[in-house]
């Protein structure tokens, strides 16, 4: 992720939901499975796989015949690398039951979690590897894996493949993403290819789009009995000769036959623990239940409206209403840079409370910063003798309320819209406005000046941004 900004926040299943989710799995359990069946006469190479006398049985274990076979070794792989078995005896090959097995029946849901996500590592690190065929026709006379002949290089690939998963994981918590929904296969492996500058694809990047969906097909049909993803192949009828890459979809009616890719729930919780622990912000819904107000309306400040509702609700779930009220407009007064947007998502956050709110809306009234949002919300809730607003405050509360929606959306329609209804509703409020004693007088002014249509009337503001920022340089 090289964009430093926090990743919108996503929201979770419940730990003791996504740990049935992991042990339900086909990776886990079959590893848990061998795990159990391993005994005193298994054997074990000098990498801890099993050796090959050993494989049908083991397949046989998991209830496994033909192809699937295969997946015996892997099963045992992902056991050795979580855990559920150690190696006793390097020389002997022997093994003994690990301790993190019983976690899996006696540990916590977060304990299961922390196993599944060892199990997912070992199969991401799979997942970047080539083909079997190809690495054995890779070996060198020393024994050794000639990469380049292949092509490949590892750190490349396994940067590739965490690449689309944060896209993936972008996608899904995105508010315009497809949410729950799977997202065509040639789409994803365009946001790796394709310039975001780039009108028409070129034929060289649509090739190169081409290849990277055949390699996500191999990758997702590995990721899949992880639970980290479902996914539905590319169908092979597309494909004319064993050898020929399919073409791109003519039409959305098609695309489904490209391969489809969703993240799973249990998916969302393990991508975002490789985020965080690579680093990357990224929040989930319920971080700040348990903070204070002020933690609560810096946080969601950055968040998408409905993110920021979901997470003021669970907040909110947790305090009782009035003092919740007198906290969070105690945490809204600020002159600073971020105070406007606070204050909207304050006052958003109080249009959640009822009417046991209402002492601490009164109590502020006569605030400067506070007073003019308090009388909002006491007209809406039909409360009686709300006292009518001076011109001072209403001219301020314009001011700090489009200061805010500055901070939210950036020059957006919606915010135009507000600009252009506020200047015709308003005869000679700029006269009036570029008095304003707030910190974002000038800046909301210069932001009418750019955002109004209409050439006049935007002179007309940025003269009056001007005049505001020489009365606060005065």
């Amino acid at each position: 992720m090289s964009d430093s900004s926090p990743l919108p926040p996503v929201r979770l299943h419940p730990e003791a939901e996504l740990a049935r989710d992991a042990l339900s799995t086909p990776l886990l359990s079959r590893a848990a499975r061998l795990a159990r069946w391993a005994g005193p006469e298994t054997r074990v190479d000098a990498g801890g796989g099993l050796v090959e006398e050993q494989l049908p049985s083991a397949a046989e274990a998991l209830g496994l015949t033909g192809d699937d076979a295969a997946c015996a070794g892997e099963a045992w792989r992902v056991a050795v690398d979580t855990g559920l078995v150690e190696i006793a005896d390097e020389e002997e090959g022997t093994v003994v039951t690990g301790d993190d097995l019983a976690l899996l029946t006696g540990g916590s849901p977060h304990d299961v979690l922390a196993v599944w996500l060892g199990a997912l590592e070992t199969v991401l690190a799979d997942a970047s590897v080539p083909d079997l065929d190809d690495l054995v026709e890779a070996v060198d006379e020393g024994g050794g894996i000639d990469f380049s002949s292949l092509g490949w290089d590892p750190e490349a690939e396994a940067q590739f493949l965490d690449g689309v998963l944060a896209n993936l994981y972008v996608l899904t918590v995105s508010e315009d993403g497809p949410g729950g929904g799977p997202v065509p296969l040639p789409a994803l492996a365009a946001s790796m290819i394709v310039p975001s500058d780039m009108g028409e694809p070129t034929n060289d990047v649509l090739e190169q789009v081409s290849d990277a969906m055949m390699r996500l097909d191999d990758q997702f049909r590995m990721l899949a009995p992880a639970g980290l993803v479902e996914f539905q192949p590319v169908d092979e009828a597309l494909m004319a000769d064993a050898d020929e890459e399919p073409a791109s979809p003519v039409d959305d009616t098609d695309v489904s036959r490209y391969g489809m890719v969703r993240l799973t729930p249990l998916g969302l919780y393990g991508l975002r623990a490789r985020l965080l622990e690579a680093g990357v912000e990224a929040p989930a819904v319920g971080d700040l239940a348990d903070k204070g107000a002020d933690a609560l309306l810096d946080g969601t400040s950055r968040f998408p409206p409905t993110a920021a509702q979901a997470e003021t609700e669970q907040w909110l779930a947790r305090r009782e209403p009035l003092a919740a009220a007198r906290e969070l407009l105690a945490a809204a007064r600020g002159s600073d840079g971020g105070a406007p947007l606070r204050r909207l998502r304050c006052q958003q956050a109080l249009s959640l409370v009822g009417a046991e709110a209402e002492p601490a809306l009164r109590e502020v009234l006569d605030d400067a910063e506070l007073g003019g949002l308090a009388r909002v919300w006491l007209t809406e809730h039909g409360a009686p003798d709300v006292p009518a607003p001076s011109e001072a405050m209403v001219f301020w509360l314009t001011i700090d309320t489009l200061a805010a929606q500055l901070a939210a959306e950036g020059n957006s329609d919606e915010l135009r819209g507000l600009v252009e209804g506020l200047a015709q509703q308003h005869a000679g409020f700029f006269a009036a406005a570029w008095r304003v004693e707030h910190p974002a007088t000038a800046d909301v002014l210069e932001a009418m000046g750019r955002l109004h249509p209409d050439k006049r009337v935007a002179k007309e503001a940025r003269k009056a941004a001007f005049k505001a920022r020489s009365q606060q340089g005065g």
